[in-house]
């Protein structure tokens, strides 16, 4: 291996006729190429990243640059309507709305209630199927994964279809003409259910491919040291899988919401009495039903620093309890 040493004194070099010629070193500065090439060589990896980047800000950071101006003024969203400077008084109202407390709850409520269908009951079915063989579980896996594939507005539509009052699920429990989706009682763990059944699959197959990532030497190792499959399982592979176990976590916190908004909007609409409504839906109508973007705005810009907060801390989390199989 050659190493570079700078060296600002003169060399002795043997000459034509034998003798020792004295040549002046040239520093090591001089032969580096000059930095508009480096720079030029070094910047094919960033031209790579410039699409992906130019989308990032056109699409992400400049819509949230104009929220947070927007929050500021009272507009109506037409061309034709003057905007007017209200300073905070849109934030005020965010945290002074009626609904906001109800709406809050509901979004604690379906990501406590999605948990468990995003994190223990996939890694049972991922546990399960892992010494399935390989045609088997890709059929499996697809199967499962299946509902994640479908349209939103499709899959509402055929759980509507079901949940009639005159539909295949109270026929099949003879509950009679009972309507899950205008009860107060029911219409959320509707909406919770059908959310369930779709994102299994998904959290099914993240986890599934954590499992892959795990190398059986691990649990080899300990069924050598006399381990039951139990122990294997609880002490061995549940660690090395808790990477990607938090990362569901974090995903169903911030898009529990998300994903159940189109259900909210084309099965309840928030209702009845605003008892399946949440924090998007919430601002989705602030903003393109009450036509207040200010408003709406506001409530964007408080919400995302609040989710913002919430996975920054998911994050250090992840980074403290995580384990990676080097």
């Amino acid at each position: 291996m050659f190493v570079e040493v700078a060296y600002s004194g003169a060399l002795r070099v043997p000459g034509a006729g034998g003798g020792a010629v004295t040549v002046p070193a040239r520093p090591v500065e001089a032969l580096r190429p000059p930095l508009a090439r480096r720079a030029v060589a070094a910047l094919p990896p960033y031209l790579y990243l410039l699409p992906g980047l130019a989308c990032l800000a056109v699409w992400t950071y400049k819509p949230v640059i104009e929220a947070v101006q927007l929050s500021f003024y009272h507009w109506n969203l037409l061309p034709t309507s003057p905007r007017t400077y209200v300073g905070f008084e849109n934030y005020k109202r965010v945290f002074t709305l009626p609904q906001l407390r109800g709406a809050a709850k509901n979004t604690l409520w379906y990501i406590l209630g999605l948990i468990p269908f995003a994190i223990i009951l996939p890694t049972a079915i991922a546990l399960g199927i892992r010494n399935l063989g390989g045609r088997s579980r890709t059929t499996y896996r697809a199967l499962i994964f299946l509902p994640m594939l479908m349209a939103p507005v499709a899959t509402a539509a055929v759980w509507r279809w079901l949940l009639d009052p005159q539909g295949i699920v109270n026929h099949a429990l003879g509950l009679g003409s009972y309507n899950w989706l205008r009860e107060e009682r029911t219409a959320l763990l509707a909406i919770l259910a059908i959310c369930a059944w779709q994102i299994l699959g998904f959290a099914t197959l993240v986890i599934s491919a954590g499992l892959t990532g795990i190398s059986a030497d691990y649990a080899e190792a300990a069924e050598m040291d006399g381990a039951s499959r139990w122990q294997v399982t609880r002490w061995v592979t549940l660690p090395l899988l808790r990477s990607t176990l938090l990362f569901m976590l974090l995903m169903t916190v911030l898009l529990s919401a998300q994903w159940t908004f189109p259900l909210l909007d084309i099965l309840t609409q928030g209702g009845p009495a605003d008892s399946t409504t949440n924090v998007y839906y919430l601002l989705w109508e602030y903003g393109f039903r009450s036509l207040d973007s200010g408003l709406a705005s506001a409530a964007g810009i408080s919400f995302f620093a609040v989710f913002a907060v919430v996975a920054a801390l998911l994050v250090k989390l992840a980074d403290r309890y995580s384990f990676a199989d080097n």
